[in-house]
């Protein structure tokens, strides 16, 4: 199969989708594997790189979008919709619930479009949105660390405190990976740390590995409106796989909180759980609301692409491969995991909470695939 890597045309995204390593995987089955020239370059890879390992690169964005499978870091920008057809199977983040206008270019075209947020194996855990969760995750901390500083919009508290000094309150929405490793980091710069969750074995697995370090707190309306309250820096890490994420903190919430919190919302690329919170980017990265510093950039991980692109690549490659060797109908077939990656196939919405929180029917995806 002839594989395409363009390089990545959304604001200051920097990550690419394949590593030199990945190449010479794919290389070594005897597929092609099609690197835009520069691809690598924010993530220090070299073209070099990728040709020592076995790519063809190319000049324009166009022929690598050429390929049978092209597979990317973000969902395609509107200068990329062109480049979506009948005959393209497009293996990347999607977030279709968030970016509705993407769905629609995907299904206009007839493109298949396998999302990595979800790949979903027989447990529940999301393998390809893990290792970019644990990324956002951590870096969310450390981002609200910055904006809590005073000339930064903060209200000038340092994350950790100071000997005698009461050290800054971490509220955390959702103890998934992004969630729980944010409350890692935030207990590990010595903050006093809220985790809260609906989820109670989640809780105890928390619990049970920081040893009340964190504290862990069931989450519903009452909990939240204290949590939110109190925080110094609130993190939202709320998701639902595929769909949109649900509104956990409302607008008077965010009202209560006090002046110069910091508000990250690491959910903002599946709509945000945080009602004031809207999408920014790198390059404009906060906005303040009701006196609140409000961070929500849609691809956190894409300001460490070096670290981002390995993680990235060390998940995906397998289910590359896989869809390489079998073509995207043997692959879905042979592995439930897959399947439940399909969103789009032949204009129909193939995932079913994707199809929910696009109001649109469910199509059976094996009965799509030809």
């Amino acid at each position: 199969m002839i594989v395409g890597v363009p390089a990545e045309v959304k604001t200051a995204e920097s990550r690419v989708a394949m590593t030199p390593d990945g190449v010479r995987e794919l290389t070594s089955h005897g597929h092609q594997v099609l690197v835009q020239e520069g691809a690598g370059a924010g993530s220090s890879i070299g073209d070099a790189d990728f040709e020592l390992a076995g790519a063809r690169l190319v000049t324009g964005a166009a022929d690598a979008w050429a390929a049978e499978l092209v597979v990317k870091v973000k969902e395609p920008q509107p200068s990329e919709f062109d480049f979506l057809r009948a005959d393209l199977v497009l293996f990347t983040y999607l977030h279709l619930a968030a970016y509705p206008e993407v769905a629609k270019a995907l299904l206009a075209a007839g493109a298949t479009a396998v999302a990595y947020e979800t790949v979903q194996l027989a447990d529940g855990s999301l393998p390809l949105l893990a290792p970019m969760s644990e990324v956002a995750g951590r870096m969310a901390t450390q981002i609200g660390a910055h904006y809590l500083e005073s000339p930064n919009g903060g209200r000038g508290v340092l994350l950790g405190g100071a000997p005698g000094v009461r050290p800054a309150r971490v509220v955390v929405l959702g103890a998934g990976n992004v969630g729980w490793n944010a409350a890692w980091i935030a207990q590990g710069m010595e903050a006093e740390v809220l985790l809260l969750d609906k989820n109670l074995d989640r809780l105890r697995f928390v619990d049970q590995i920081h040893k009340g370090r964190i504290m862990t707190l069931a989450s519903n309306r009452g909990a939240v409106e204290r949590a939110v309250a109190g925080a110094d820096l609130l993190i939202g890490a709320v998701l639902v796989a595929g769909g949109r994420a649900p509104l956990v903190v409302t607008e008077e919430m965010v009202a209560g909180m006090k002046a110069g919190a910091v508000i990250v919302d690491v959910a903002v690329d599946q709509g945000g759980c945080i009602a004031t919170t809207h999408e920014t980017t790198h390059d404009d990265p906060v906005y303040e609301d009701h006196g609140v510093v409000h961070y929500a950039v849609g691809n956190m991980p894409g300001a460490v692409p070096h670290t981002s692109t390995y993680a990235l690549t060390n998940a995906t490659l397998p289910y590359v491969l896989e869809v390489a060797e079998r073509g995207v109908a043997g692959a879905a077939r042979r592995d439930p995991t897959l399947l439940a990656g399909l969103n789009t196939v032949a204009g129909r919405v193939t995932n079913a909470a994707v199809a929910e929180a696009l109001g649109v029917d469910v199509a059976a995806p094996l009965a799509c695939l030809t």
